[in-house]
């Protein structure tokens, strides 16, 4: 298996014209939409697999962020900007890299 290519391994994941979402375990840990809308959760599980799910689906369905740990916290990073400190539930849009409201 490639590191930027999901697993099936507790792994599901939807991807249509409309957007796509990730599960891993029963979390679904990333969601977009077409107009370019991403949401990511980890449920309160901060591990070293969630966070490389979420990276492995931005590869795979090239949503452009990154998510990466730095002295126990986690951030994204979108192209051109300051990393963004990671919250459960942040929305963000990939193409202004702007947190929605």
């Amino acid at each position: 298996m490639a590191y930027n290519k999901l697993s099936g391994y507790k792994t599901a994941w939807v991807d249509n014209d409309e957007g796509g979402l990730v599960i891993y375990h029963t979390t679904k840990i990333v969601d977009w939409d077409n107009n370019g809308n991403i949401t990511l959760n980890s449920d309160g599980y901060y591990s070293v697999t969630t966070k490389k799910k979420m990276n492995q689906a931005s590869n795979q369905f090239c949503l452009r962020f990154g998510v990466v740990q730095r002295d126990y916290k986690w951030f994204v990073t979108l192209d051109g900007c300051d990393d963004i400190p990671y919250y459960d539930g942040m929305t963000f849009n990939i193409y202004t890299a702007r947190l929605a409201a």
